[in-house]
């Protein structure tokens, strides 16, 4: 028996061949990743030959990052734009880019969200608003627009802003289907209150910890209540609300808890999770926990 888990749907261009003994091994196209994970805590089913075959191994040098080793056959070394590689999600297309901190643009177990949103698209009438907090490289709000919604993209950091712009750009999407904002997602979503905006759905993914444009400091366990409270006053009659978290220590319960403050509605949890390649013959199916998810519903 499972516990509740939100499956990323297999993405063409992504597999987790391999996790344990706190790493994971991944393909993104046709490039190898290995990297530390946590989460990993049992044991490889891979043997260690497979496991040298990754193109690019991050090594942690201390708590706040590490870098990336290439294998002496990899076609381009790590860092710099020689670095980089284009991935094909199906109606829009990303930039991979392996970073110090060991991410690389992307966090595929958030695929359950992007199916989740492309969902619900149709029941929202003609070009429903969605809000992107936290919004980072800019995934959730490429395909949302490919779906028809008219995305507002929220995010305190430049580069990962930038990063988003360039994914758009790729991906060829309509200059006029996607509102780039570079702003506290606090700020962002009070300023919204007060002019009596209104969004069909609004995805929060927030860090841990993070500073915005000018300094405004983001600590979850502070600061994610009042957020929900402000987007609550924004959520349309009918509408949906998706609050993502990552190690930071709190059950889906506490994301239940915290959605059930802010209205009538609907609500669901459970944890996000990315199935490993195979199995093979006999072996059971195995997940990697990714996080937690909680999803409001309003007049569904």
């Amino acid at each position: 028996m499972l516990p509740s888990v939100f499956e990323a749907p297999r993405l063409a261009g992504y597999s987790l061949l391999d996790s344990g003994e706190g790493e994971k091994l991944e393909r993104f196209g046709e490039v190898v990743l290995r990297r530390p994970d946590p989460q990993a805590l049992w044991r490889r089913r891979s043997d260690a030959s497979r496991w040298g075959e990754a193109d690019l191994r991050f090594v942690r040098e201390s708590d706040r990052g590490g870098r990336w080793e290439a294998r002496p056959s990899y076609r381009v070394a790590p860092g710099g734009e020689a670095s980089r590689w284009v991935l094909d999600l199906g109606r829009a297309r990303v930039w991979i880019r392996p970073t110090p901190f060991k991410h690389v643009g992307l966090f595929p177990e958030q695929a359950v969200t992007w199916s989740f949103v492309e969902r619900l698209r149709p029941g929202l009438g003609a070009r429903p608003e969605l809000l992107n907090l936290f919004a980072y490289t800019g995934a959730a709000s490429l395909l949302a627009a490919a779906s028809g919604y008219a995305v507002t993209h929220v995010d305190a950091s430049r580069a990962s802003l930038d990063w988003a712009r360039q994914n758009a750009e790729l991906s060829g999407s309509p200059s006029d289907s996607i509102r780039w904002v570079l702003e506290d997602a606090q700020a962002f979503a009070r300023r919204e209150v007060r002019r009596g905006a209104s969004y069909a759905g609004i995805l929060i993914d927030p860090p841990h910890y993070g500073r915005g444009p000018k300094g405004e400091k983001w600590q979850l366990e502070d600061h994610v209540a009042s957020l929900l409270e402000a987007c609550a006053r924004l959520l349309a009659p009918r509408s949906f609300l998706v609050l993502s978290t990552y190690a930071v220590g709190h059950s889906p319960l506490a994301l239940v808890n915290l959605l059930r403050e802010i209205g009538e509605g609907q609500v669901e949890a459970g944890e996000l999770a990315l199935p490993e390649e195979g199995p093979a013959a006999g072996e059971p199916a195995r997940f990697l926990p990714c996080g937690f998810c909680a999803r409001f519903l309003r007049g569904f």
